[in-house]
């Protein structure tokens, strides 16, 4: 299941890269997914592009939790 707030779309890959990305995820103690993220967000840094740091799931948790007194 996707996170909240973030865009699922189907990939169509050559399995011998995937099987690359999963290894660098492993080895970098990511998911398969962060792992494609992440290098997408490098490529994009490389071609001079601007991309906003990702938003985590723990920040936006925090976030919620901290309400104007008197509200719950």
């Amino acid at each position: 299941m996707a996170s909240p707030g973030k865009k699922s779309f189907p990939l169509r890959i050559d399995p011998l890269l995937w099987n690359e990305i999963e290894r660098m995820a492993a080895q970098e103690l990511r998911s398969a997914n962060a792992q494609v993220e992440y290098l997408l967000r490098q490529a994009l840094k490389q071609q001079g592009r601007h991309v906003p740091p990702a938003k985590s799931v723990a920040d936006a948790e925090v976030k919620d939790d901290i309400l104007p007194d008197g509200q719950s």
